[in-house]
Parts: C-alpha cells; structure tokens; sequence
C-alpha cells in the first residue's frame, strides 16, 4: 500500500501505537495489531479505535483503564483536537479540519485520486465472460462479463499485471452436431453470408434430430472424430464458426467498453491435456474406476473428479488443470481469478483441489454470482427462453434515449446517442456491480433506469452535476484552478465530505481483495449523497470569494472521485446530461 491509501487510519493508528507503548512499555506485545477505523457515528469522533479490548485480556487490566492510560500517556498531536474514552473502552477521535485538508489535498494530487500501486511486481489473470462459439450471448453472459471487467479496471488500477483472459466453448461434441447440421440444413446462399443466428438454428435443427434418429447421431459423432483427427475440411469450418462468432462477440465487447488481453478457448490446451492425464497418473493422484480416470477427494469432502471419460475422451476438469499448468509456465501468476455462476462451484473446488495436490501455490479463486432475471414480461424481445444480450443493450439504449428527448430536446441527435449509449449501458453494468456477486438479481428497467435513488444514471447524473456548477464557476472566475484553491473546512457538512472522499483508496482495495464491485458502488452512492447534502446546505457560487473557492475546490475533488470510481466500474461520465 502507499502512503496515500488509508493515510488517516493509518497516521492516527500510529500516533495510538506510540500513546499504548509509552503508557505500558515492554508488556504491550509487538504482534498487536492498532487498528483505526472511521466512525460509526460521527457525533462521537470522526475515527475510533476498538483495541483496548483485546488489550486488556493480553494486559489483565480492565479494557476502559487500558483506554484511559493510553489517551493520558501522550499529548495531543496537532492532527488530532480531541481524544474520548467511551462505554467498556472505545477511544474516540476527532481530527483537525486543517490536517484533514491537507490529507484530501495530497490524495487529489496523487494519481488515480491516490491509489496505492499495491499490485507492483505481481500478476493477476482474470478468466471472465467465456461465451460458446457458434452461439449468441445472452442476458446470462452479463455478469460475468462486467463483474469479471470491473475487476480487472480494479487490479489494473492498482498496479497489478492484468491478463484477462477470455476462455472461450470452443471445443467438444456440439461440433460434429453443429457441423453436420451445417452441411445438411444451409443453403449455399446461407453458407456464404454465415451468422451465429444462422449457427445456433442448424445446431439446435441438428441435435433434436440426434434425440430421433440414431444414424444421425452417428454422423455427427464422424464429423467430431474428423474434426479431432485434423481432418482439413472439418478444421476449415471449425475455424470459420470460431471467427465469425469472434466477430459478433466483439461487437458486443466494444458497446461494453469490454477487452481482453487473450482470447484462448478449450481448443488451444488440447495438446496438452494426455501429459496431463499423464501428470496425474505418475504422481498416483488419478485411477481408473469403471474404465474412467478419476482423483478421489473424499478427505476433501467432495466427490471424484473424472479427468478422462471411460470412452477415452477428456473432460472440463482436465481441459481446466490443464490450463492452470499453461498459464502457471507463461505468466508465473500470484492468482487465477474465475469469474462464473453459481453452479459451477462444485466443478471448481474438485479441480481447484486437484491442482493443489499437483504443488501448485498460485491461489486460486472462484468468483461465483447469482443469477439475473428478468420479471416476466418486462422484456418483450425473446427467443425462445433466451434473451439475447444484444437485444437487452439496444433496448436499455432505446429507453435511455427516451428519456433524453424528453428533458433534452434541443440536443443535437447524435450527441443524444451517445449519451443513450453511455446512460443505458452504465445502467445495465450498474444494476448489476451495484448488488453482492453472490446475490440473485431481479432487473428491472425503472430500478435500473431511475434518475434518484441508487441507479447509474442516479451517479452519472451527480457527476455531470457537479462538472456543470464547475463550467458556471469557470466562467464567473476566468482562468482560475479549482483544484489550486485554499481549502477550509468550516461547515460540518465540509468536513464530512471530506471524510467520504479520504475513503475512495481504501474502498477501491476491499473491493478487489474481496471480489466485490458492489463495495466501490455502495462507496459511490454514499458518496454522492454526501456531496448533495453539501450541495444543498452550502451555497458555492452565490458565497463571498474564499469561501466559493473553497467550496468549488470541495466540487472539483467530489468529481475526480466520482469519475474515476464509474470508470473502475466500466461506466462512462458524460459531462452533462
């Protein structure tokens, strides 16, 4: 961590440190941690510390003595204006409001409004979004595509080697069935202007037609088997799905503001996975049951893991051991992050296991999210049980567009699509990062949408707020640097602003290290709250000179927080709305 992150916790920690040490000496062991954290109620302090509790069972002391002794030990440091002993032994802190100036100022000086460069030297991938070749995404694909992107803009920011990695379906029987169909049920016609649409139709023509007739079924299984054997023709077609499927998930990537560093499917660790199988069969980690492969994880509390078929053939837990073993020998990472539903947990702890029973010390790390739905018939555009995610972005981009004609008529069209573009698709991105991952996610479009209360375009609309009341300002005082202003907290209501904005670095880091962007959206929307409080209660413009000028410099540092926190969660900041 840098001095920038957490700088008031950890300065004040510090200053108690010391004051616990010169009131107990050497009976204050070294390993205990002083903890300061910002207060629960602030009409107690602005920061408190709990650890006089623990200290007082080490020290045999009552913890309210031990609090006491601690507070009466030193005198005040200058960054500090009052120090309370509360209940069993809660210490209470209150700071001063030029201190806690010149901590914002340093923090809105720093980079990235003082994100710590905690990830240097260490590698992060990201496994996120892996769609099926030859399929459309759908609205199931959301979450794990703009959770699994909000945490790579998270650990780039913070300094980490970042590979976000999309491992793609890209492999398997569906191919012979998909390319059976292929030559079966397309006209030429079809064949020259091939789509994913036209490729999930022939695929689902197709393998209703393997539940049918069994000879079918086995020309499909041929097709795989030449496929598998580098049969020329079969891989010329496999590669032709795989690119035009490319083609339209990129599409979709680039309305997301979503990219990846690699684009590697099942297919490319194929060659691997017999020296793998092999691996495991030498370190007597697999053996054969009932003519399949299997490690048996029953001290784990988890059943067995098949690694080869009883027909020979691989499966997801070789494929998925293979990978880590490739991408441990490539990119030497200190973790693998997988960004997946909920069903698959059983999947990764078996193979999660079986990796650690290889030696492997990269941490391995399962990010799980509950499912989204819609409520039945807010979304009108479905195929069949499937909503293709395209058709959800366009629509959020029709609704948001509404809205914009509506209270901005005068605006030129193309300005007004863009900003549709950016409301509607941050408003999608946020319904979801805005909820736990391991939650279940009921969208609705007036939730998601909404204009007040904890919605994107509720955050995107402060911003753009603020950018206004800083465009009067710039006019009313030509030539002059908000961000250059004197800063005076004379206003409790300044002085909390504050202390929201101190948080922005210690909130970006709980949300990567615990995998949840829903910490930095709850941070964000907090946030904004406090600077409409602000908003409300102390006039900017219309205040004499120094005071409007410390004020605008509050504005000014409220909209590099808030900018710089949407762009981790993906979501574009329109100047105005």
């Amino acid at each position: 961590m840098s001095e920038t992150v957490n700088t008031c916790e950890a300065q004040l920690a510090g200053w108690l440190r010391q004051a616990f040490q010169a009131a107990f000496g050497e009976a204050l062991p070294d390993t205990v941690a002083i903890r300061v954290q910002p207060s629960t109620d602030t009409r107690f302090g602005d920061f408190q510390c709990n650890d006089a509790m623990q200290l007082g069972k080490l020290l045999r002391k009552p913890p309210r003595a031990v609090a006491e002794a601690a507070v009466q030990a030193l005198p005040l440091p200058p960054m500090l204006t009052k120090v309370e002993v509360a209940g069993p032994g809660f210490i209470n802190l209150t700071v001063s409001p030029a201190w806690l100036a010149e901590q914002v100022a340093k923090l809105s000086a720093a980079p990235r409004f003082g994100l710590p460069d905690a990830g240097q030297g260490r590698t992060v991938i990201i496994d996120y979004s892996s769609p099926n070749v030859a399929k459309p995404m759908h609205i199931g694909h959301i979450r794990s595509t703009v959770i699994g992107n909000a945490l790579d803009r998270m650990y780039r920011a913070l300094g980490y080697r970042v590979i976000a990695d999309n491992h793609l379906g890209d492999w398997g029987t569906q191919f012979g069935i998909l390319i059976q169909g292929y030559r079966a049920f397309l006209t030429d016609e079809e064949r020259a202007g091939l789509t994913v649409e036209l490729l999930e139709r022939v695929y689902v023509q197709s393998y209703n037609r393997t539940k049918e007739e069994p000879a079918w079924l086995d020309a499909c299984k041929a097709e795989l088997v030449k496929l598998q054997q580098g049969d020329a023709e079969n891989r010329a077609i496999w590669e032709r799905f795989i690119a035009i499927s490319l083609d339209e998930f990129s599409r979709v990537y680039r309305r997301l503001g979503v990219g990846f560093d690699l684009c590697r499917g099942e297919s490319f660790y194929n060659g691997t996975l017999p020296e793998t199988v092999q691996l495991l069969q030498d370190k007597g980690l697999a053996v054969e049951s009932e003519g399949a492969l299997v490690v048996k994880l029953e001290d784990e509390g988890l059943p067995v893991c098949i690694v080869r078929k009883s027909d020979g053939g691989f499966n997801y837990a070789a494929t998925d051991i293979a990978t880590v073993r490739s991408r441990v020998a490539e990119f030497a990472p200190e973790r693998i992050v997988y960004v997946t539903d909920e069903r698959q947990q059983l999947h990764f702890k078996q193979f999660f296991t079986v990796c650690n029973r290889l030696g492997y010390t990269t941490r391995l790390e399962h990010v799980w999210f509950g499912l989204m739905r819609l409520p039945e018939g807010t979304f009108s555009t479905r195929q069949g049980n499937v909503i293709k995610l395209e058709a959800l972005l366009d629509e959020a981009e029709r609704r948001a567009l509404e809205i914009i004609k509506a209270a901005n008529a005068e605006m030129p069209e193309a300005e007004q699509k863009d900003l549709a573009a950016a409301i509607g698709i941050g408003a999608i991105k946020y319904a979801d990062l805005s909820h736990d991952p391991q939650t279940l996610i009921v969208f609705t479009w007036e939730k998601a949408l909404a204009l007040d209360g904890n919605s994107g375009p509720y955050l995107q609309y402060a911003y753009a707020r603020v950018c206004s009341l800083l465009d009067k300002y710039a006019a009313q005082v030509p030539g002059v640097e908000p961000l250059g202003n004197a800063l005076a907290l004379d206003e409790p209501i300044e002085k909390a602003l504050v202390l929201q904005l101190l948080q922005f670095p210690a909130a970006v880091v709980r949300a990567a290290e615990a995998y949840k962007p829903s910490i930095l959206a709850d941070y964000l929307f907090g946030l904004s709250q406090t600077y409409s409080s602000f908003y409300q209660r102390s006039p900017v413009l219309k205040a004499e000179p120094a005071v409007r000028d410390s004020r605008i410099r509050l504005c000014a540092m409220t909209a590099q927080a808030l900018s710089e926190g949407l762009g981790l969660l993906g979501m574009r900041t329109p100047r105005r709305i």
